[in-house]
This record gives C-alpha cells, sequence and structure tokens, in this order.
C-alpha cells in the first residue's frame, strides 16, 4: 500500500517506481509528486497532484470487500486504443490521446483488474471505499505546470478525504504529528542507463534505468524540513 515516493525512500524500488521515470530525461524538474494535508475534527483531507492517482486508486479498492460493488465515474486516458479492452460509456480523442469515460458500478477486482491491465494508462476514478472517498480530475494531466512567482504549484488533481491511516502514511510516511502539511519533491536526474542489447528506441526509453536524487520538500505547520535521497529506477 505503498506510494512510489515511500518505496523509493525505503529502498524498495519496483517496476511501478520505475513507469513513474520512464519519460524523464537528464535534467531538475521542480514541484513533483504533490501532497497537502489539512486535519479536522472528524477526517484527513489530502490533496495531491496527478503522479498519484493509479497508486490510489488501486490501494483504495483493495479497501473493499470481495464481490462488492460500488460507484464509479472519472476516465482512463491512454494513447493505446483500448475499445475492445474495456467498457466505457463515452470515448473522446485529442491528438492521439484517447479518454473513455466511464459512469457504472464496478467491484473491487474490476478495478484492480484495470490498474495492473494498463500500467501506462492514466486512471482516474472517483469512488468510496470504508468510508475513504477518493475524487480523480477525469482527465489528461499535464506535468511540469510551474506556479506564480515564487508559488509552488498547487496539489489538487486527486482529493482524498480519510480516517485510514494507512492510506495516511503511504502518503505522509515520515510524518507523525501536524495540522496542516504540504509537501514538494525536486527530481534530479543525472544518469539514464540504457539496457544493453536493446534497438528499439522506444524500449531503449522505456526499460531505461534513471539515475540520481531526490529532494523532498516538507512544511508542516510553519516549519520547514528538506529530506534526499539517491536512487535508481
Amino acid at each position: 500500500m505503498d506510494s512510489f515516493i515511500k518505496k523509493i525512500f525505503e529502498d524498495k524500488i519496483d517496476e511501478n517506481v520505475h513507469m513513474q521515470f520512464s519519460k524523464f530525461s537528464r535534467g531538475e524538474f521542480k514541484n513533483r509528486a504533490l501532497v497537502s494535508a489539512r486535519k479536522s475534527s472528524n477526517k484527513i483531507s489530502i490533496a495531491t497532484s496527478y503522479e498519484y492517482a493509479n497508486d490510489l486508486v488501486k490501494n483504495i479498492a483493495e479497501k473493499l470487500n470481495n464481490n462488492e460493488k460500488v460507484k464509479i465515474t472519472g476516465a482512463i486516458v491512454s494513447t493505446r486504443d483500448l475499445t475492445d479492452e474495456i467498457k466505457f460509456k463515452e470515448k473522446k480523442q485529442f491528438q492521439g490521446v484517447k479518454r473513455y469515460i466511464l459512469d457504472t458500478e464496478m467491484t473491487k477486482e474490476q478495478i484492480i483488474n484495470l490498474c495492473n491491465n494498463f500500467p501506462k494508462a492514466f486512471i482516474a476514478l472517483s469512488f468510496e471505499a470504508k468510508g475513504t472517498e477518493l475524487k480523480i480530475k477525469p482527465k489528461s494531466p499535464k506535468s511540469g505546470k510551474p506556479g506564480k512567482g515564487d508559488e509552488a504549484p498547487k496539489a489538487d488533481f486527486c482529493k482524498i478525504k480519510t480516517n485510514d491511516e494507512e492510506i495516511v502514511k503511504s502518503l505522509l510516511f515520515d510524518v507523525k504529528n501536524f495540522k496542516k502539511i504540504d509537501i514538494q519533491h525536486d527530481f534530479i536526474i543525472n544518469e539514464i542507463e540504457i539496457p544493453k542489447n536493446e534497438k528499439d528506441p522506444a524500449s531503449m526509453r522505456e526499460k531505461a534505468l534513471r539515475k540520481g536524487k531526490i529532494i523532498r520538500k516538507i512544511k508542516i505547520d510553519d516549519e520547514n524540513f528538506i529530506e534526499e535521497k539517491d536512487f535508481s529506477a
């Protein structure tokens, strides 16, 4: 139930973490994987940028009982044609990007299968499970959008309301007590290791290892902290 950032900081790199970086070149990429959380008397409200969407959908679906059906709305965004592979209400397309609109009921198994079968797609589904409410904007994300002046961009693509400690800790794994918290990450990629004997340019880009450092900037209430972690994914 770990987010990809938590996996990096805990040295648990897997294919999911690798895919998060497969589109990056060398360079410094600021204000990524944003998280903002506020604690109220009855629930914790969390907002994130788009990078966490697929993980959140899968992790929150895991909370459902087997064969339990929940109302699902949202979209699956993909450059691949999924017309014959998923059930959808409407299909929209722009510049090769396909957006499949969903408005239906699904089981735990069906939601998780979507995430597992189409890992390269953007799974933007909104639903509720065991008192945790998830809302994701049903559109294609745009990365690297800067803030105004010195202001960082907002974490507002995914929104969660929950009391589930596992979900909270998957995002705020290094935080114990807070009233409000804002987190942003800078990805610094210094090296790209191309797999040997791979000739196809698309496969080379996809399978290459990105090596560098993540700078995790945390503001808890009125205090600021910085953590750094070297990674290879």
